[in-house]
C-alpha cells in the first residue's frame, strides 16, 4: 500500500520557498543565457536600395537587418498589381538573400518582407525600385487586420490572469491559507482560461506573424510559425505550469511542490520571450523578469482567495491575513527593483515616456499602479491590524478593498499586454542609429557611401572606394556631394578627409530633410583625372 503524502512531510518555510525559486532561477538562466540579446529589427539595408531605378532585372534581392531574423513572407508585387511568392531565401548573417525566380518586366515594383525578430515579435515592411523606368507603384500592404490584433491581446489578458491569477491563487491557498479553499474555484477557472488561452495565442501569434486572416487558423503553418517564434517556448512553459497548479487544487496533499513549481513556471514562461527578456543584457534582464512574474503571481494570485476569505468569515481568515502581510513586504521590494530596472532598460530616456506609444503605456500602468499601491497601503496601515484581530467590520472592509485592487490588477493586464504591439524606446534608438548604406559604380570606379546614423540631423559619412577591378583606388581628394532637387535643396558639398584607415570621411555634416538623397563622390586621382560616382541614399525621419 503507498502511504499518502502528508502535508507536514513537505512543508517548506517561506524562505524555503524563495531559495528554491531562486535556483529554479539559475537553471532557467543556464538554458536562456546563450541565446543572442534582441532589439526589434529594423532594416539597414536593402538591394535594390529602395526608390531606385535598375537597368535590368535582379537576379536575387537582399535585405539586411539590425539583428539576425528568420523570413516569414517575401512578395514581390509587379507593375500589375499581380503577386509572386519568394520562397527561396537563405540567411547570411543578418542578411536575407531571396532569389528572384524570373525576369521582371519594366516598371515599379513592390517587395514585401515580413520576418521574425528574436524577442518573436514580427516585422514587415516593403520598399520600391523600378526596371527600366518608373511607373505607377502597386499597392503592397494590406491594412493592419484589427480583429486578429483584438483578439490576440485578449488571449494575452487570458493567460496573463492564469499565470497570476490562476497560478497565483493555486500558491496562496497551499502556503498561506493552510487549509483554507476558499477562491479554489476562482483559481481553478483562471487556470482553465490560461489553459485555453496558450494555444489560442500561439495560433493568433502565427496569424499576426504572417499577416493572415482568422481564417488561417485552420492552416498548420500558421501554427508551426507561432511555435517557431520564441513565444513557443512561453506557451509550452506556461501550459506546464498552468497544468501543475490545477493538479494542486486536485490533490491538495501534493499542493505545495506542485504550486512552487508552477509559479517557478509562470516566472519562466514570461521570462521566455518579449521585449524585455530579449534586451542586454540578458543575464540581469531574464532573471528579472522571471521575479518579476513570480512576485506578480504571488501577490496578485492571493488577492480573492484572501478577500473571499475575508467576505465569508472565514475560521482560517485572519490567520491568512498575517501570513499574507508578514510576508508581501519582500515580494513588494523584489517587484520593485525589477520594475524599475527593466523600465530603465527598456525606456533609456525620460523623455521617451511622452514621445513612444510604448513609454504612454508604462505611464497608464504606473498610475494604475500608483492607485494600486495606495489603496495597499491603506489597506496595511488601517485595515489590517483590527481584521486580523477579528473585527468583523474592518474584515468586510478589507474584502471590497482587495475586490476593487483585483479590478485594478486587470487594468495592469491589459495595458500590459498592449506592449505586444509596440517596439521599446530602446528598440527604436537601435534602429535609429543604424546608418543608411549606398553603393555606386561605374566602369572606373566604385564607392560605398555610409551615413551614421541613417536619419536626419547631424551625421557623419564614411566613403570605401576601388577602382573598376575592385583594387584600392588611391585619390589626392575626394568630395562629397548630397543634392535634393525636388525640395529645392542645391548640392552641398563637403571635402572628406583621409583619417588613415583607408576611408574618407565627412564630419559635422547637417542632413536637414528626410527622403532620397542624390549623392555624388567626386575622386580626384590625379591632377588631371577626376572620377564621379553617383547613386541615390534613403535618409530616414
Amino acid at each position: 500500500m503507498i502511504t499518502p503524502l502528508r502535508p507536514t512531510a513537505i512543508a517548506m518555510s517561506p524562505a524555503q520557498v524563495f531559495a528554491w525559486l531562486l535556483a529554479s532561477l539559475l537553471l532557467f538562466a543556464v538554458f536562456v543565457s546563450p541565446n543572442p540579446a534582441a532589439a526589434h529589427a529594423a532594416l539597414v539595408k536593402a538591394e535594390p536600395v529602395d526608390g531606385t531605378v535598375v537597368a535590368t532585372s535582379p537576379l536575387k534581392f537582399s535585405l539586411t537587418f539590425s539583428e539576425p531574423v528568420s523570413p516569414l513572407v517575401l512578395t514581390l508585387v509587379r507593375p500589375d498589381g499581380s503577386s509572386l511568392p519568394l520562397t527561396s531565401s537563405h540567411l547570411d548573417g543578418q542578411t536575407v538573400e531571396i532569389d528572384n525566380p524570373q525576369p521582371l518586366g519594366q516598371g515599379t515594383h513592390v517587395l514585401s518582407w515580413r520576418v521574425v525578430s528574436e524577442d518573436g515579435h514580427p516585422v514587415a515592411g516593403s520598399l520600391l525600385f523600378s526596371v527600366g523606368a518608373p511607373s505607377a507603384a502597386p499597392q503592397a500592404a494590406e491594412p493592419v487586420d484589427w480583429l486578429v490584433r483584438s483578439l490576440l491581446w485578449s488571449a494575452k489578458v487570458a493567460l496573463y490572469i492564469g499565470l497570476f491569477l490562476g497560478i497565483g491563487g493555486a500558491f496562496a491557498i497551499a502556503w498561506l491559507a493552510k487549509g483554507g479553499r476558499d477562491g479554489a474555484r476562482f483559481a481553478a477557472i483562471a487556470l482553465l482560461l490560461g489553459l485555453a488561452a496558450a494555444p489560442a495565442s500561439l495560433g493568433l501569434q502565427g496569424l499576426d506573424a504572417l499577416g493572415a486572416r482568422l481564417h488561417g487558423l485552420v492552416l498548420p503553418a500558421v501554427w508551426e510559425t507561432g511555435f517557431a517564434t520564441s513565444f513557443g517556448w512561453t506557451a509550452v512553459i506556461a501550459l506546464a505550469a498552468l497544468v501543475l497548479a490545477l493538479f494542486s487544487l486536485i490533490l491538495p496533499r501534493a499542493a505545495r511542490p506542485l504550486t512552487v513549481l508552477s509559479l517557478a513556471g509562470a516566472g519562466a514562461a514570461l521570462a521566455a520571450s518579449g521585449h524585455a527578456s530579449a534586451a542586454e543584457p540578458q543575464w540581469l534582464t531574464r532573471p528579472m523578469v522571471f521575479l518579476h512574474g513570480v512576485g506578480i503571481a504571488f501577490w496578485a494570485g492571493a488577492l480573492v482567495p484572501l478577500g473571499l476569505a475575508l467576505w465569508r468569515k472565514a475560521l482560517a481568515a485572519s490567520a491568512f491575513l498575517q501570513r499574507f502581510s508578514g510576508s508581501i513586504l519582500p515580494v513588494f521590494a523584489l517587484l520593485v527593483v525589477g520594475g524599475i530596472v527593466l523600465a530603465v532598460i527598456q525606456v533609456e530616456t525620460p523623455s521617451a515616456l511622452l514621445d513612444t506609444a510604448y513609454g504612454r503605456l508604462l505611464l497608464a500602468k504606473l498610475a494604475l499602479l500608483a492607485f494600486l499601491l495606495a489603496i495597499a497601503a491603506f489597506n496595511r496601515w488601517r485595515l489590517t491590524a483590527p481584521a486580523a484581530s477579528g473585527d468583523g467590520l474592518a474584515g468586510a472592509r478589507l474584502a471590497r478593498s482587495i475586490c476593487v485592487e483585483t479590478l485594478l490588477v486587470l487594468l495592469i493586464f491589459g495595458v500590459a499586454a498592449g506592449w505586444r504591439f509596440t517596439p521599446p524606446p530602446r528598440a527604436l534608438a537601435i534602429a535609429a542609429a543604424q546608418p543608411a548604406i549606398a553603393h555606386f559604380h561605374t566602369p572606373e570606379a566604385m564607392a560605398e557611401l555610409t551615413i551614421t546614423p541613417g536619419h536626419t540631423g547631424q551625421v557623419a559619412a564614411s566613403i570605401l572606394m576601388f577602382d573598376g577591378n575592385f583594387g584600392p583606388l588611391d585619390a589626392k581628394e575626394v568630395t562629397l556631394v548630397l543634392s535634393k532637387p525636388d525640395a529645392g535643396i542645391e548640392p552641398l558639398k563637403r571635402p572628406a578627409t583621409k583619417p588613415g584607415d583607408g576611408t574618407w570621411r565627412v564630419d559635422d555634416l547637417v542632413i536637414p530633410l528626410a527622403g532620397t538623397w542624390t549623392a555624388r563622390i567626386d575622386i580626384l586621382v590625379s591632377d588631371f583625372e577626376m572620377t564621379k560616382v553617383e547613386g541615390p541614399i534613403d535618409i530616414r525621419p
